[in-house]
C-alpha cells in the first residue's frame, strides 16, 4: 500500500485550468452581505480572530480547501494533494471600506478582488472579511477555483459555513495533519502503471456490454444523438456583438435584488418556470442594452449557456463539478414581454426534450476516455470558438435565515467567471425571499455596467406589469380581453412559439 496520498481531478475539473489564461479568471464566488451581530467588535470593526476560527472549524468538511494541486510529470496531468504548508491567514484576509462604506465602494472592492488570479501554488480559494459597511455590517467576499466547485457545490460551501441555526460557539476539532504528498517520479510511475491497466479495464467493460446488451444500446444511441445535437449546435456560431469583445484581466462587479415573490407571481399568471421569467428577463436586458447601443437586434442570434446540475442528492457537499449545460438561442428580437417569456419557455421545453444536457455528459466522458491531452485540444479550440455569447447560471438557495457565528446573512450575490470574448456572465441565488442577481465584467469592454444592471430591472418590472394584466398561460399565447388592440402602426403581429408541454429546470420549478 503506498505511503503517500493524491487524487487525479476528473476531466471536467481539470478543463477549467486549461480554460484559464492572463484574462480568463476561472474562480467562482460571490459577496454575500450580512449583520456584524456578535462579531462586532466595540471599535465597530468585526473580530477576525474568531472567524478564522470558526472557518478552521469547518474545513474538515470541505477537505479540498487544505489541498493544493502537483502535475504528473511530462504529461502535465492535474492531481490534489495535501498542503504542507497550508496557512488559513494566507486565505481568510481582512480589510475595511472607508467608514461609511457604500455599495457603491463596495462593488469597486469586489471588482478588483475579483480581477486577481488564484495563486496555483495554494490551495486555490480566499475569503475576504470587509469591515466599515455604512449600517454597520459586513461583507464575505469569496472566490474559489471552478476545478474545485461547480455553482451547487458552491450552494454546499455555504451550508458548511452558514447555519439556520444562530449559534455563535465554533465547534472543537482535531489537529489537522496533512498526508504525504507522492514525489513527481511516484506520479509519473503510478500514471504509467494506471496505462497497463486500460486493456483489462476494456475488457471488463465489453463484458458489461455484453451482459446487459440492449439497455447500453438504448443509453448510447440516446447519449450519442445528444451529444451530435449539441456538437451540431455549438458549430453554429453566434451572433458578434458589442457584449462579446476580447476580455482583458480586470473586471467590474454589480447586482441586483428582486423579490422572488413576483417573479414566482409572473411564473404562475403566464406559466413556464421561475427559470424561463429569469431567461426572458435576460433576453430584455439584453435587447434594451443593445438597442441602446445602436444596435439592430432583428436576426440576431444571441446564445446563452444555461448550467444544468446533474449532480445526485447523494452527492451533494462532494467537491468538483457534476455540471452539464443548455446552450439556448434568446429570443431578443421579440418586443413583446408576455411573447418572450412563452418563446423562452418553449425554447427550454425543447431543449429538456432533445436531453441536450445529456450531450455534454456524453461529450466530458468521452474527454475521459480520449486522455488529458486530446481533451485539452478540444478545450482550447473551444475557447477560441467561443460558442456562445453568455452565461446564465441560476442556483436556488434557502428560503430560512443563515447565520455565521451568530451573524445573520441578509443578501448574497453570486459570481461566474468570464470566457474569452464574453465580457459579462450573469448568476443568481435565490435566499429568503429574494432573488439576488450578480453581475461579472470586464472592466474595459463594459464600463457602463450598471446600464446593464438598470436594464435588467426594467425589463422583468415590464414583464410582470404585462403578467398583471395577463390571465394567459404561455402554453397558450391567445391575447386576453385586457390587452389593446393592435392597430397598423404596430406592424405585423409575430407568431409565437407554442407548446402545451410543462417543465421543470435545474433551478427553480
Amino acid at each position: 500500500m503506498a505511503d503517500y496520498w493524491y487524487e487525479r481531478l476528473s476531466v471536467q475539473d481539470s478543463s477549467f485550468l486549461v480554460f484559464e489564461d492572463p484574462h480568463t479568471h476561472m474562480h467562482v464566488g460571490g459577496v454575500a452581505i450580512l449583520e456584524a451581530g456578535p462579531l462586532a467588535t466595540p471599535d465597530g470593526g468585526i473580530d477576525i480572530d474568531r472567524m478564522r476560527t470558526y472557518i478552521a472549524s469547518r474545513l474538515p468538511w470541505i477537505p479540498r480547501y487544505r489541498q493544493r494541486l502537483a502535475f504528473v510529470p511530462f504529461v502535465n496531468y492535474p492531481v490534489w494533494v495535501d498542503d504542507d504548508h497550508f496557512n488559513l491567514k494566507y486565505h481568510v484576509r481582512h480589510t475595511s471600506l472607508p467608514r461609511p462604506g457604500g455599495a457603491r465602494q463596495l462593488r469597486h472592492l469586489a471588482g478588483r478582488i475579483l480581477s486577481q488570479q488564484l495563486d496555483r501554488g495554494k490551495p486555490l480559494w480566499e475569503a475576504w472579511i470587509v469591515e466599515g459597511l455604512e449600517g454597520g455590517g459586513f461583507a464575505f467576499i469569496t472566490k474559489a477555483h471552478h476545478c474545485m466547485v461547480d455553482g451547487i457545490a458552491s450552494v454546499d460551501l455555504v451550508s458548511v459555513l452558514m447555519s439556520p441555526d444562530p449559534s455563535t460557539t465554533s465547534e472543537l476539532t482535531e489537529p489537522w495533519r496533512p498526508r504525504p504528498a507522492p514525489t513527481p517520479w511516484q506520479l509519473l510511475r503510478d500514471d504509467l502503471l494506471s496505462r497497463t491497466r486500460v486493456p483489462a479495464d476494456l475488457v471488463r467493460g465489453l463484458r458489461a456490454v455484453v451482459e446487459d446488451l440492449q439497455h447500453t444500446r438504448d443509453l448510447v444511441t440516446e447519449q450519442v444523438g445528444a451529444a451530435l445535437e449539441l456538437v451540431r449546435s455549438a458549430a453554429r456560431l453566434p451572433s458578434a456583438t458589442p457584449l462579446n469583445r476580447p476580455i482583458g484581466p480586470h473586471r467590474r462587479f454589480d447586482w441586483l435584488t428582486l423579490d422572488l415573490s413576483d417573479v414566482k407571481d409572473v411564473k404562475n399568471r403566464l406559466g413556464g418556470t421561475v427559470n424561463d421569467v429569469v431567461l426572458a428577463t435576460v433576453a430584455g436586458a439584453v435587447r434594451r442594452y443593445l438597442l441602446a447601443s445602436g444596435v439592430d437586434v432583428r436576426g440576431l442570434d444571441y446564445r446563452t449557456v444555461v448550467p444544468v446540475s446533474v449532480r445526485a442528492p447523494a452527492e451533494h457537499g462532494a467537491m468538483g463539478n457534476r455540471v452539464s449545460a443548455w446552450l439556448a438561442s434568446l429570443p431578443i428580437d421579440e418586443d413583446d414581454p408576455v411573447r418572450r417569456l412563452a418563446r423562452v419557455h418553449a425554447i427550454t421545453a425543447d431543449l429538456k426534450a432533445s436531453k441536450q444536457a445529456l450531450g455534454t455528459e456524453a461529450l466530458i466522458k468521452l474527454g475521459e476516455w480520449a486522455g488529458y491531452g486530446l481533451m485539452t485540444l478540444g478545450v482550447r479550440l473551444a475557447a477560441r470558438l467561443h460558442p456562445f455569447n453568455l452565461i446564465v447560471t441560476n442556483v436556488p438557495g434557502p428560503q430560512v435565515p443563515l447565520y455565521m457565528l451568530g451573524a445573520k446573512l441578509l443578501e448574497g450575490y453570486p459570481c461566474v467567471p468570464l470566457f474569452e470574448s464574453q465580457t459579462l456572465g450573469v448568476a443568481l441565488f435565490s435566499y429568503v425571499g429574494k432573488l439576488c442577481w450578480g453581475f461579472n465584467a470586464d472592466w474595459d469592454q463594459l464600463q457602463n455596467l450598471h446600464d446593464f444592471v438598470e436594464a435588467t430591472a426594467a425589463s422583468f418590472h415590464e414583464l410582470h406589469a404585462a403578467a398583471l394584466r395577463e390571465r394567459t398561460s404561455v402554453g397558450d399565447v391567445t391575447p386576453s380581453p385586457q390587452r389593446r388592440r393592435r392597430t397598423a402602426r404596430d406592424g405585423p403581429r409575430r407568431t409565437p412559439h407554442r407548446t402545451t408541454r410543462k417543465t421543470r429546470t435545474a433551478a427553480h420549478p
